[in-house]
């Protein structure tokens, strides 16, 4: 499926390598913030949580999304009212893109995701998700261009969400490539009460196996569909479903050593969730959920129910998730696969930990101090993080700001902390 953009004003944001070094490093001569780290527990502190510190790479950003590195080093940051931006090293200001797609840039709609093809070198591919249409009537969008120069050329969208809604809600939407080549693309349910669809409340679509609302997709890189989606063949169903009863997940990362897929998602008044993902596997929202009606009234009695999907970890208060990394243990070898999950209204990242029995546990916080709408680690082996504001949102770069010694005996002593917290009554889905 095909169609043509309208050409519109966009900035592309291209960030050099900012080192050649194997790993995450300070940089020398810069002046760096301070980024408190603040235990979630002090039996489960871990040893090596020394001092972090903040280099802000860029600022004046309006609501950034997205981040999504180059070949080269270089950052594609997408911001939500349709801009991609442009930096090169050494250039003080970003360079304009034409051939941006025009979005629609209401409440949480707009240019949300982008992501770049993992073959780029050869086909050059950008890929992005964004809310198309108006109030009325609008839905979430994948498509795909090239990038040449300052243009993005030949554009396709690859898949528009069959159903149309009202509102500016949910939208999603996150890609996460896969080891097989495919692409995950989140998709939000819709919207909260009382906006409704076919007669229901537009939250239920999460279940329907028909609709393309509230679920994980699974797509091919140019929009064909997967052969071995698990409601391939199945009568009256989405194929390109992956996963269902999603409420809105706006954090996805891969652990290739794990061989597992994490998503982070928004609940309503509370319930915020982290889950392991996998094809076919239903995580039950609405029908179970921590998460409360915003007036406080109950969305249902039942937390968890047979053939649903627990979530890993539950965040009540809600810390509104957005962003999500698997760090490679650049900055410290003893949070080499631990996930960090950046959060709108707690401002801060959160660090959590995958223990050997299978549960989770939070460590701590980042205190970044702004809200946090995305969370990587870049090619450098640092975190980097986009902090969302109308007018100053930044683009920073976390280094250890201490002598963090990330042994492999500082792991295992704070696993065994962990584990004996757990045995004493903490468990993975308390917040």
């Amino acid at each position: 499926m095909t169609r043509s953009w309208h050409r519109g004003a966009g900035l592309l944001m291209l960030l050099a390598a900012l080192t050649a070094a194997p790993a995450c490093s300070r940089p020398a001569g810069v002046e760096l913030l301070p980024v408190p780290y603040t235990p979630s527990d002090a039996r489960t502190a871990p040893a090596d949580a020394a001092s972090l510190q903040a280099e802000v790479i860029v600022s004046g950003l309006r609501h950034p999304w997205s981040m999504s590195w180059l070949p080269d080093g270089a950052l594609l940051i997408s911001e939500r009212d349709g801009a991609l931006k442009l930096f090169r090293h050494g250039q003080a200001t970003p360079e304009l893109v034409s051939g941006v797609p025009e979005v629609f840039a209401s409440g949480q709609g707009g240019l949300l995701e982008v992501a770049v093809h993992p073959q780029f070198e050869r086909n050059g591919w950008i890929y992005l998700t964004y809310a198309a249409g108006d109030t009325e009537r609008n839905r979430t969008t994948l498509a795909r261009a090239r990038l040449e120069g300052t243009r993005l050329i030949e554009p396709e969208v690859l898949y528009a969400v069959p159903q149309w809604k009202r509102g500016s809600q949910h939208f999603g939407s996150r890609l996460l490539w896969l080891e097989d080549g495919t692409l995950l693309m989140s998709v939000g349910d819709g919207g909260n009460p009382p906006l409704t669809l076919d007669g229901a409340l537009i939250r239920e679509q999460a279940q329907n196996q028909g609709s393309a609302l509230g679920k994980l997709l699974r797509l091919r890189d140019d929009g064909s569909i997967p052969a071995d989606n698990p409601l391939v063949g199945d009568a009256g169903a989405e194929p390109t479903v992956w996963s269902l009863g999603h409420r809105n997940i706006q954090g996805l990362a891969r652990d290739a050593g794990a061989g597992a897929i994490w998503a982070s998602e928004h609940g309503a008044l509370g319930g915020d969730e982290l889950n392991r993902v996998g094809p076919g596997g239903n995580h039950g929202w609405p029908l179970v959920t921590h998460s409360r009606e915003y007036s406080g009234a109950e969305i249902t009695p039942r937390r968890s129910a047979p053939g649903l999907q627990d979530p890993q970890h539950v965040w009540t208060p809600a810390i509104a998730p957005s962003g999500l990394a698997v760090h490679g243990g650049g900055m410290t070898r003893a949070w080499r696969g631990d996930l960090f999950a950046g959060g709108l209204v707690s401002r801060d990242v959160r660090h959590l930990r995958r223990l050997s029995d299978g549960s989770v546990v939070e460590l701590g916080a980042l205190r970044i101090g702004q809200r946090v709408r995305d969370v990587r680690e870049g090619p450098d082996g640092c975190l980097y993080v986009l902090t969302d504001s109308g007018h100053d949102g930044r683009l920073l770069r976390l280094v250890a700001g201490g002598d963090v010694a990330g042994e492999a005996d500082q792991e295992t002593a704070t696993e065994a902390r962990c584990q004996a917290s757990n045995s004493a009554g903490k468990s993975g889905l308390e917040t």
